[in-house]
């Protein structure tokens, strides 16, 4: 952390301890008793909303992330051959390369002696 925002937190922590000490005075308490402290209090369930709000956002964006890296992302160079029939489909059927390659690769069935195909079909918005 750098000096200044420490110098911000040591503050904030001693305007607490001095409205503490404060409101001890000012209600005869010999010990701090957080239940009756209405404004501490309500500061506390803030900070516990305001945390279980963040672990909610945090826990909701690991879910994401696990499904994000069940994706794959790949860059294919093709010869020049394989880059004009897909760019014919694509133009054909109005999709991106991109997406002909997905829907060629979301069809890919590999057999039992490990040979790879793709069953003919018709690419489609």
């Amino acid at each position: 952390m750098d000096r200044e925002r420490l110098a911000v937190i040591w503050l904030a922590k001693h305007a607490e301890w001095q409205r503490v000490r404060d409101l001890m005075a000012i209600a005869g308490w010999s010990v701090y008793e957080p239940e009756r402290d209405a404004q501490g209090s309500g500061w506390a369930r803030e900070r516990e909303e305001r945390l279980a709000g963040a672990l909610a956002a945090q826990a909701a964006f690991g879910e994401r992330q696990g499904e994000e890296a069940d994706e794959l992302r790949a860059e294919v160079r093709l010869s020049a051959a394989s880059s004009r029939l897909v760019r014919v489909v694509a133009g054909r059927t109005g999709l991106r390369p991109s997406e002909v390659l997905a829907q060629l690769a979301e069809r890919i069935v590999v057999g039992e002696d490990g040979t790879v195909s793709v069953p003919p079909f018709t690419p489609s918005l």
